[in-house]
């Protein structure tokens, strides 16, 4: 049987910093059915220079004067307490807790807190160093490949796979590093090539407005599906408005419950309710009208109607030039 697609709710720092606001995209995550809520570890001084610039989308979501990445990220990391505490209370929800740590030491700390598996960013997939030291964990990975191209995403996995990490361990997105993703640039056929050609699971990271996306890399094959959520699109911070509501939420995961059940095991045969079915949508040789015994079976004196639980029609040809063993009336199944 084909494991059930792993669903992602990415609330990333949509927290704003608030730990009630983490606990509530939490109830959102866990009430819609999502397998991981998933939060951002990070320490500013770590991941960004002190002169680097916000990116283009970040500036216009959030509207304010100051352009700094360092003090917007500041403003979002999640201390250790509250990590402790979002676990726990992800726990007593009934949804697992995970993380993408941007540095080598909040790796280090989501493996002490005992995460199952880690998430490495489109961002991080150039950055050897913090690709080594998270392969030899030994725990899964699921690594987001936006910005790059094919040659990337293989140096990538090369790196994993040299330092302990065996290709059924990895799962690679396909995902498109802007906020709302332009639906012209996903290039979910992507997600395709990138499982036939480096024999890795392979599953979307979706940026785009909506959910259709998403349900479409599901009945193209995907493994995991990460979104972005939030509690309301209108909320400040960088990345609300690319984000889904609740309800959206909820939508999008039985959508994609659904779309497993639909996809079914490949076997072409009839589903247990539709056999009921077939005699009422078939049809049966009948006679067009009246046949007396020793006439010819013809054109002019045979039809198909239903119900379908004749003489089938794909016996035609059998039939016609056959003599009438008895008299038929009209609509009659002729027997032979």
């Amino acid at each position: 049987m084909k494991p059930k697609v792993i669903i992602i709710a990415e609330a990333g720092v949509n927290h704003n910093g608030s730990i009630e606001i983490a606990k509530k995209l939490i109830d959102v995550a866990a009430k819609a059915g999502a397998d991981f809520v998933k939060f951002q570890t990070f320490k500013a001084d770590k991941l960004v220079s002190k002169d680097a610039k916000k990116a283009e989308y970040q500036s216009i979501n959030l509207m304010d004067a100051d352009n700094s990445q360092y003090n917007m990220l500041k403003k979002l990391e999640l201390s250790e307490s509250m990590h402790e505490g979002l676990i726990t209370y992800a726990s007593q929800k009934g949804i697992q807790f995970l993380s993408t740590a941007f540095d080598v030491e909040s790796l280090d700390y989501l493996d002490q807190l005992g995460l199952p598996l880690f998430k490495i960013p489109s961002g991080e997939i150039t950055n050897k160093p913090y690709l080594e030291h998270i392969a030899k964990k030994r725990k899964p990975v699921i690594m987001s490949t936006g910005m790059s191209d094919l040659g990337e995403v293989k140096s990538a996995l090369e790196v994993l796979t040299l330092n302990g990490l065996t290709n059924d361990q990895i799962t690679v997105l396909q995902c498109t590093t802007e906020y709302p993703a332009p639906m012209e640039e996903v290039n979910l056929k992507a997600m395709i090539t990138m499982a036939e050609a480096l024999k890795v699971k392979t599953g979307f990271s979706d940026h785009t407005e909506g959910i259709e996306i998403s349900l479409a890399a599901v009945a193209m094959g995907a493994m995991v599906i990460e979104k972005h959520f939030t509690l309301d699109k209108n909320m400040e911070g960088p990345d609300h408005q690319a984000s889904l509501e609740p309800a959206e939420l909820k939508g999008l995961i039985t959508g994609i419950r659904n779309i497993e059940k639909a996809l079914g095991n490949g076997i072409k045969t009839p589903s247990t309710s539709e056999i009921k079915n077939k005699e009422a949508a078939r049809k049966s040789i009948v006679a067009l009208k009246e046949i007396k015994s020793g006439e010819i079976f013809s054109l002019d004196n045979l039809t198909v109607k239903r119900p379908g639980d004749g003489l089938s029609p794909m016996h035609w040809d059998r039939v016609l030039g056959k003599v009438a063993k008895k008299d038929f009336e009209p609509d009659e199944q002729i027997e032979l």
